[in-house]
């Protein structure tokens, strides 16, 4: 792998000034540690292309690189700290809570290339599901309905419907 001269070739989604209109928005109302009202940056996430439910909670420090590329279903909860980097879709389902410093992360590299190009893969993530804090979710993952990703988890697979996930790589195991 030679990263000498490397370009990601990423689509951004949007045009520059989109993208640096987001910039400053996220740096005044998103990463900065203020309670602010969790409707008003739904609202700021709309107003870029988000798909935002109703009752969404959207707390301090949260980071989102492309809001275009995110669906939140209704009743949402994104904890402090939470990071969600979109170069691909993220779709997150009703009722569904992402706890503090959690990572969905769409996008890697093919380390065996020399070229070492960008792969993106968007995430789903169920409805009624629970990431714990600091959570890793990868590139392509579909958490089902009803998961619960345990904290400090790994996924980097698929997890079926109802399933209790835990450790690196995330594993479905038994009683919820």
């Amino acid at each position: 792998m030679k990263l000498e001269g490397y370009r990601a070739g990423l689509n951004r989604g949007a045009p520059a000034w989109k993208e640096a209109a987001w910039l400053v928005v996220k740096a005044l109302f998103f990463l900065v540690p203020l309670p602010l009202p969790s409707a008003l940056r739904a609202g700021m996430l709309r107003a870029f292309g988000a798909k935002v439910g109703h009752g969404c909670v959207i707390r301090a420090g949260v980071e989102i690189s492309f809001p275009w590329r995110l669906a939140l279903g209704d009743f949402v909860w994104l904890g402090e700290g939470v990071r969600i980097l979109t170069l691909a879709p993220v779709g997150i389902g009703s009722n569904s809570c992402i706890s503090q410093e959690a990572f969905l992360c769409t996008g890697s590299h093919d380390h065996r290339r020399e070229s070492f190009d960008l792969i993106t893969r968007p995430i789903v993530i169920g409805e009624e599901c629970w990431i714990g804090a600091r959570a890793f979710i990868g590139p392509g993952v579909t958490i089902g309905r009803s998961c619960v990703v345990a904290a400090c988890a790994v996924a980097v697979r698929d997890l079926p419907e109802g399933s209790f996930a835990a450790g690196n790589p995330a594993r479905p195991r038994r009683g919820k």
